[in-house]
């Protein structure tokens, strides 16, 4: 079927292509995967600012010359895999979604914190360079973070509102304010849990805490 021919209302997916704007076909797009992939593992293991094409291409047992067929540099590819993570996030305002009442609310709490913490865990070294740049002013970086909080944040804001509405939740209380100040929590604590680990906190301890307050804020209870 030509584009001339597709129904309306059709999304259509934007083909993939290298930086020469020529689509790949699935032998660069494997290609492509292992440069992300080594990018990843190399992540896990030093400074992004102490990691080099020539290594990841090595480690992608490819060339540095092929790496720029795909990525402008080491920057580029780590966007790209930060941009990869940020497509996880529907899961967890499935989640926000859910029921707050009683006890199921809590549940609730502590279903949307494990997800989190989770998607942190499997993502850190990735997530934590995002941050670092985004925090540096990088506005692609900046963008990709904001695809994560904002629908957090917009999702948060909703509940406290109902419950502020319903007379659950103080007057006084900003629903934005507040949503912005749980999500900065979720991913503050999951960021450094490891950290928190030589004060004898655990990620047990840290998904309980967190769950308490997030139920507490969302429902005034």
């Amino acid at each position: 079927m030509s584009d001339a021919e597709t129904p309306p209302g059709t999304a259509t997916v934007p083909a993939e292509v290298d930086q020469s704007g020529r689509e790949l076909g699935p032998r660069a797009l494997q290609t492509r995967t292992r440069l992300m992939e080594a990018t990843r593992a190399l992540l896990t293991e030093r400074s992004v600012r102490d990691i080099s094409v020539v290594e990841i291409a090595r480690r992608a047992e490819t060339s540095p010359a092929t790496f720029y067929q795909y990525f402008k540099d080491v920057g580029e590819v780590t966007l790209r895999l930060a941009d990869d993570a940020a497509k996880e996030i529907p899961k967890v305002i499935e989640l926000i979604d859910g029921d707050w009442e009683g006890e199921a609310g809590l549940q609730t709490a502590i279903a949307i914190t494990t997800a989190f913490t989770e998607y942190w865990e499997e993502h850190r070294a990735v997530l934590l360079v995002r941050n670092l740049a985004a925090d540096e002013g990088d506005q692609r970086f900046m963008d990709v973070r904001g695809k994560v909080v904002s629908p957090i944040i917009a999702r948060f804001t909703e509940k406290i509102t109902a419950s502020q509405q319903a007379g659950r939740v103080p007057a006084d209380v900003h629903p934005q304010a507040a949503a912005v100040a749980m999500t900065t929590i979720l991913e503050r604590l999951a960021a450094y849990q490891r950290e928190l680990e030589a004060f004898g906190v655990t990620r047990k301890d840290i998904i309980a805490s967190t769950a308490r307050i997030l139920f507490q804020t969302v429902t005034g209870k």
